[in-house]
């Protein structure tokens, strides 16, 4: 029963979907998702017209939106850092805006209290012009896959589609994690989808299909060790493997940071090979859609066994 249930889940991601909501969100019409770049004309930022979108896919998979306001800063660029790294801190006078987690809920029927997150930043480098495909616009067009995938699924656990902001600062996936924390919540897994199936343009050549889970705590090695068991238990064919950090980071870290040990990221390589991370260059055509079609399967796998344990 429980595989049917999680193989029927597998089936609903679709790569053209994919394909179709990555080029939307990377190239035409937004080429960026930040807050500070505005397209010629619009009145929305990049970032507010993404949120539009993936709310509206939200909705015509059935969901109620939910908004949460954050403010933030735009990143500065520092020239005399490594093109991956030339990231920097705001002024106090640099603007603020307005950034949004967005929720999607699907309400647990028997242990509501206990929630299951997969979450993906869906900004883009606010300090560089970048489309930010692999980084992240993957992930977060992985997590309306998923979306989709739960609509008609009935929980027993509460699992949230989380949309969060990561390239302005402070990372609004903190504000969820301490969400949870004051509601008293239970986190039974923060799945952090981030630059799935990113990687060498070797291995990409080579047809390489992996993933790593990256985990920092006993709990988030667990979670790994799940990742691995269902990767061979369904057939899914990635090269799975698991990856140990001393220092949590990522929107997964800001849940371990909030005291919630079972949060994981995963991510195409560690140490991470893309050459195009953070540059002008991580266009939607380096996507590697096979690989993150075989990682969100291996993720709704995990769900259904997470949701039925």
């Amino acid at each position: 029963m429980l595989e049917d249930i999680a193989r029927r889940l597998m089936a609903v991601v679709d790569e053209e979907r994919m394909r179709r909501d990555l080029f939307y969100l990377s190239r035409d019409p937004l080429p960026f998702r930040t807050l500070n770049y505005r397209l010629p004309g619009h009145v929305l930022s990049t970032l507010e017209e993404a949120d539009a979108y993936i709310a509206g896919e939200l909705a015509l998979a059935g969901y109620d939106v939910e908004r949460e306001a954050v403010r933030v800063q735009a990143l500065r660029r520092d020239f005399a850092k490594p093109p991956s790294a030339q990231y920097a801190p705001p002024l106090p006078t640099d603007p603020w805006y307005t950034a949004h987690n967005l929720y999607a809920y699907r309400r647990g029927t028997a242990l509501p209290n206990e929630y299951i997150v997969v979450l993906a930043h869906k900004d883009s480098q606010s300090w560089i012009p970048s489309p930010g495909a692999n980084d992240n616009c993957a992930g977060t067009v992985g997590v309306l896959e998923v979306a989709r995938a739960l609509a008609t699924y009935q929980p027993r656990r509460t699992l949230v589609c989380l949309f969060c902001n990561e390239e302005h600062t402070p990372w609004t996936s903190i504000t969820a994690a301490e969400r949870l924390v004051n509601e008293g919540r239970t986190l039974v897994a923060a799945l952090n989808v981030d630059s799935i199936g990113a990687k060498s343009d070797a291995d990409r050549a080579a047809g390489r299909m992996a993933n790593v889970t990256r985990y920092a705590t006993p709990e988030g090695e667990r979670l790994a060790d799940l990742f691995s068991a269902l990767n061979a238990r369904y057939g899914i064919g990635l090269e799975q493997s698991k990856y140990e950090t001393e220092r949590p980071g990522d929107d997964d870290g800001s849940f371990i940071q909030a005291g919630l040990p079972a949060a994981v990221m995963n991510i195409g390589s560690l140490p991470y090979a893309d050459p195009a991370y953070h540059r002008e260059e991580d266009r939607p055509e380096r996507v590697d859609l096979p690989n993150a079609v075989l990682t969100l399967r291996l993720i709704l796998a995990v769900v259904a066994h997470l949701d039925a344990a």
